[in-house]
């Protein structure tokens, strides 16, 4: 008769260390690179382009660039009044080097800059914090930053009290007011955006068709018209002698538009939760507005994150078009600057448009990775 023997093990197996090809960077060129055929036809075709095109792009923002200078014959060759060589190709990055204070501040008085300064600064402090899901704090912060700056940035920025020296936002310019109008525009459509979309759903027809009108009439025209219309028809609307600060009006016109199309995409986050939400919310006796507040919205809004984002994204972009009515923002500024005759070479427009582009990327870039980051941090789904 044969015996079995048994083996138990009575503790847990130390941690093994995974095979060689399933980590570092061979594995990451093979996951992401090189995983499928296609994969790697791509990323081949990729380095070809990325090889042919590469050097000439250092060549022509680094090596050739010219960094120093005080005008345009720094940047052009002999035969354009230049001391540059013929066939000389490279970045002018004299000229945003001497217009950078204005690219950042428009025509602000020079000696009032400090002003734009400490409110930047003041920003990203109460800001930073916000944004750091695990920073205590948070409801003295957010009263800091949505209560209490928007007054001092105001009295900071226009001054005429306090012994600060009156501006007029007409001198305002550069990316203080592509900032101003961003983020202005950011913190009124979110909360705006979601009454909209709250009205929409409305049962009370009333609410519901003021909602659908708005929605679709500023949906329907472009952010242009828009702005034409609060800078050019509102004022005709108005008794003699009333006006409204133009810049007031544009920072209007910017956020009621991006209230229409945010507003949309919460709309998209509150139709794909599941009814058994509102029907368990119910079986515990929440009112309407508990139910909304506490289970609906924070689903909603976590699911259309990469929509409101996007949102943010178009609106941080479309501060160029506030140039139609006479306003300069960063993009506006620069190019304003290619008309300075000290500056005129061929390599000033691309060098000022290159840098200009390179801002707005910036900030996009960081907008769409701070989404990414929040999104895996609230994504629940797939937690073990």
């Amino acid at each position: 008769m044969s015996h079995t023997e048994f083996y138990a093990r009575d503790e847990m197996a130390g941690d093994e260390r995974p095979p060689a090809a399933e980590q570092g960077i061979v594995a990451w060129l093979r996951k992401n690179l090189f995983a499928s055929i296609p994969d790697t036809i791509l990323t081949v075709v990729g380095l070809i382009i990325v090889a042919m095109v590469l050097p000439s792009v250092i060549g022509w923002a680094f090596i050739n660039a010219q960094w120093t200078g005080t005008d345009r014959s720094y940047c052009a060759t002999v035969a354009q009044g230049g001391i540059q060589p013929e066939g000389w190709s490279g970045a002018c990055w004299a000229f945003v080097g001497a217009k950078f204070q204005q690219f950042m501040f428009g025509q602000y008085p020079i000696d009032q800059r400090w002003r734009v300064m400490l409110t930047g600064i003041m920003f990203v402090a109460l800001l930073v914090p916000m944004l750091i899901p695990t920073a205590p704090r948070k409801l003295l912060n957010a009263i800091l930053l949505f209560g209490v700056f928007p007054i001092v940035a105001f009295v900071l920025l226009v001054g005429g009290v306090f012994g600060l020296q009156y501006v007029e936002t007409a001198r305002w310019g550069g990316l203080m007011v592509t900032l101003v109008l961003s983020v202005v525009g950011i913190a009124v459509s979110l909360p705006l955006g979601i009454l909209l979309a709250l009205g929409r759903r409305s049962k009370l027809p009333v609410i519901k068709l003021f909602s659908v009108i708005f929605i679709e009439t500023i949906r329907g025209v472009p952010l242009v018209t828009v702005l034409f219309m609060a800078s050019v028809m509102f004022p005709l609307f108005l008794p003699a002698g009333m006006t409204f600060d133009k810049f007031l009006r544009a920072l209007v016109g910017v956020a009621l538009f991006a209230s229409a199309y945010m507003a949309e995409v919460v709309r998209g986050g509150l139709q794909a939760i599941p009814k058994g939400q509102y029907e368990g919310a119910a079986s515990l006796g929440l009112s309407y507005w508990q139910t909304t507040g506490l289970v609906v919205l924070p689903q909603a809004l976590k699911l259309v994150i990469p929509g409101i984002v996007n949102t943010f994204i178009g609106l941080f972009k479309d501060t160029s078009l506030v140039t139609i009515i006479g306003m300069f923002d960063l993009l506006g500024i620069v190019r304003q600057n290619f008309s300075d005759t000290n500056w005129a070479s061929p390599q000033t427009p691309i060098s000022g448009l290159v840098f200009a582009g390179f801002i707005f990327w910036l900030f996009c870039f960081g907008m769409s990775r701070y989404s990414i980051y929040m999104e895996h941090r609230l994504d629940t789904g797939h937690k073990r």
